[in-house]
């Protein structure tokens, strides 16, 4: 029913706006699961602490909150740059999945080799259990989610524009 509702409506704002509140839930999910013996609370706070340093995790709530505003907010760029850079990248490879594989990667490499260390964070060891860990979670929770609705999307706008000729 939603679907349907922003086909009629052809937001793109609406449909990045959602996609990227459902690629922010599903990484919290995934760094839940994959660090399930560490409190959400810390999870949040460790987010934070890329701009607050130290100081996040003697914060509180205040700092959790942070962490998850600056989370989906990360999120929200990433899905925004990857929906709108679709067409050029399915052009590349002509396979949604192998877009998706691609972002998600992209998302990784931008994240731990470029966000991460030059935050408050800095460069931590890579451990290979690790980057091939957060390599596949991004590809399943950012990458293809991102890429099958802009596929689904762009699809649909093509259809309309064919049809009409």
């Amino acid at each position: 029913m939603l679907i349907r509702s922003i086909n009629k409506r052809n937001s793109k704002f609406v449909i990045i706006l959602l996609t990227a509140l459902l690629t922010g839930t599903l990484d919290a999910t995934a760094a839940l699961l994959w660090n399930y013996k560490i409190k959400a609370v810390i999870i949040f706070q460790f987010i934070a602490s890329g701009i607050f340093g130290k100081a996040a995790f003697a914060g509180g709530a205040n700092m959790v909150l942070w962490g998850i505003y600056l989370h989906y907010g990360i999120a929200l760029l990433f899905t925004t740059a990857f929906y709108l850079t679709y067409p050029f990248f399915y052009s590349l490879f002509r396979n949604k999945y192998i877009v998706g594989a691609e972002y998600g990667l992209i998302a990784w490499m931008i994240m731990n080799l470029l966000v991460v260390p030059f935050s408050k964070i800095g460069r931590g060891p890579l451990h290979l259990s690790y980057v091939i860990a957060g390599m596949v979670i991004l590809i399943i929770c950012i990458g293809l989610p991102v890429a099958l609705v802009a596929d689904r999307f762009n699809s649909a706008r093509k259809n309309k524009v064919s049809g009409s000729k």
